[in-house]
């Protein structure tokens, strides 16, 4: 699987609270990524997230691994990072891995 073939749910702002954020993306973002995935012409999903504190992991591993059994044998993982290489290096990574799902995997510059 190429980049090229990946969709990547961009979300650029998030809460600072671990809580609020979870909260922000069920209400605001979860719809999206479920109609992309039930879209049969995407095969693989990246959330993009902004990046957060470590209170933020339990939340952001939990959609990328829900997601992915619900949608399985599509690929959803989520990645967060600025904005930048790193965050580009990530995604292309994913892009490339086709047996990488449900991961949360964090970019650091």
């Amino acid at each position: 699987m190429s980049v090229s073939e990946q969709r990547v749910l961009s979300i650029a702002r998030l809460p600072e609270s671990s809580l609020v954020a979870a909260a922000t993306f069920m209400a605001d973002y979860l719809e999206e990524a479920r109609a992309l995935l039930s879209d049969d012409a995407v095969v693989t999903l990246v959330v993009a997230l902004p990046a957060a504190g470590p209170e933020h992991k339990d939340w952001r591993t939990a959609i990328a691994r829900d997601l992915a059994r619900e949608y399985a044998p599509k690929r959803v993982n989520v990645a967060a990072g600025a904005p930048g290489k790193s965050l580009e290096e990530v995604l292309a990574y994913l892009g490339n891995a086709p047996g990488v799902t449900g991961h949360y995997v964090e970019a650091h510059d």
